[in-house]
């Protein structure tokens, strides 16, 4: 991941080449809809409880729902995306609530929403 001095905007800026490079070649065979959807995200790669996880950060409330009931073309993404075939298929969807700051995500692996403080990678914090 980056230096910690990094300026968030380069972040910014990685996250989004590899979220359409993802798109790109993880999602051509999928439903155009899906895949306007994924482009208004940032995709990430992070851990929590000491598991690899696949952040998609949506821009708000309705889509991280959508994608929270579509969670299948995300299974084996950071397989995809890290070669590490020992790694966990856990996906976040979060959206930040604006009012109070904190992060609502969709664990796929507990198949819930949970409330997260911070949502830097690579550590996710709950």
């Amino acid at each position: 991941m980056s230096e910690p001095h990094t300026p968030r905007q380069q972040e910014r800026n990685f996250e989004k080449a590899l979220t359409n490079h993802i798109i790109d070649d993880y999602f051509e065979n999928s439903e155009s809809w899906l895949r306007a959807i994924l482009r208004m995200c940032f995709f990430s790669l992070g851990h929590l409880d000491g598991q690899a996880v696949f952040v998609v950060e949506c821009p708000n409330q309705a889509v991280a729902k959508r994608l929270s009931r579509k969670t299948y073309p995300f299974r084996g993404i950071v397989y995809y995306v890290t070669d590490n075939y020992s790694g966990s298929d856990r996906t976040l969807f979060c959206y930040q609530e604006k009012s109070q700051g904190n992060w609502r995500c969709f664990d796929t692996s507990t198949n819930s929403w949970r409330v997260l403080t911070n949502l830097q990678a690579p550590g996710v914090e709950s």
